[in-house]
């Protein structure tokens, strides 16, 4: 693809985000749940019909993908680099000279889904005790501006008792492991399939527990001693 090929597809990736109707739907479409055009159109404050055309624009620059399920349809991010690169967005937004004092509501702070993941500061918290006890740590990447990570020998051993087949992840065609910067807490909580395993994990060691709406994620007393005893 040519240079000037790319910098128009950028440009307009970029311009279908920037619409703020078009970004409200985005960053509700960040919890990893499907909706159909009618809700993705409240979440955006446009009528039916906008919403429509705005969902095909979304779904043209491959932001969006359409599932047929009946006569029903629903949008749902593309894939994870969407979210990330919606995750990264905001951390730009809220970057600044001064000091940083997370703006982010208190329930998403502590801990949210990031699209397949988990974020906020319980997958930070997550994050650092897994490279503390020597489970997780860097690892060389290709591309300088992503840390990559590798599971230790004794990591394998320590996830594969809670549940998390390294062996199986490493396997898949997704990008293993890596750093994902959090939007509220500006330090990297861990994304790709061992991100994905981690939320897997801890919803059905009920570590955490979904909320009814949104992408909020409750941590609880339960997920709190245990990753204090994790290693």
């Amino acid at each position: 693809m040519d240079a000037e090929r790319i910098d128009a597809l950028v440009a307009g990736i970029a311009a279908s985000i920037g619409e703020p109707a078009r970004a409200r739907m985005l960053y509700c479409l960040l919890d990893g749940r499907a909706r159909t055009s009618t809700e993705l159109g409240m979440v955006g404050e446009v009528s039916p019909s906008t919403a429509s055309v705005h969902l095909a624009r979304l779904k043209d620059y491959r932001l969006v993908e359409v599932l047929a399920q009946g006569k029903h349809r629903y949008y749902r991010l593309k894939d994870s680099h969407v979210a990330q690169a919606l995750e990264a967005l905001s951390v730009v937004a809220g970057s600044g000279a001064h000091k940083f004092t997370p703006s982010t509501p208190s329930p998403l702070r502590h801990a949210r889904t990031c699209y397949d993941h988990m974020a906020g500061e319980f997958a930070v918290q997550l994050h650092d005790r897994l490279q503390s006890v020597g489970w997780v740590r860097t690892a060389d990447s290709t591309d300088p501006a992503i840390a990559a990570y590798e599971v230790s020998a004794a990591g394998a051993t320590g996830l594969q008792r809670c549940g998390i087949d390294i062996a199986e992840l490493r396997s898949s065609r997704r990008r293993f492991a890596y750093g994902c910067v959090d939007w509220s807490e500006r330090r990297p909580h861990i994304a790709g399939a061992l991100g994905g395993a981690l939320l897997k994990m801890a919803l059905q060691k009920k570590w955490v527990a979904r909320e009814t709406e949104g992408r909020g994620l409750k941590v609880t007393n339960l997920g709190r001693r245990e990753l204090i005893k994790l290693g």
